[in-house]
């Protein structure tokens, strides 16, 4: 492990007990299934606005 790696985490995860290390985690991969579902709900948003948008 390189210094620079090891000051990273340090800054990083320093004050932390297991707890709060493993919450952090779970909000992270919370936050990433979200980012995710608005990805997803945004571009059917646009292509619905799309279809809307065409005349028939």
């Amino acid at each position: 492990m390189s210094n620079a790696s090891f000051y990273k985490w340090r800054s990083k995860y320093g004050g932390m007990d297991a707890l709060m290390v493993s919450e952090m985690k779970a909000m992270s991969d919370e936050n990433r299934c979200l980012k995710r579902m608005y990805a997803e709900m945004s571009m059917q948003n646009d292509l619905l606005k799309e279809a809307l948008g065409k005349k028939w």
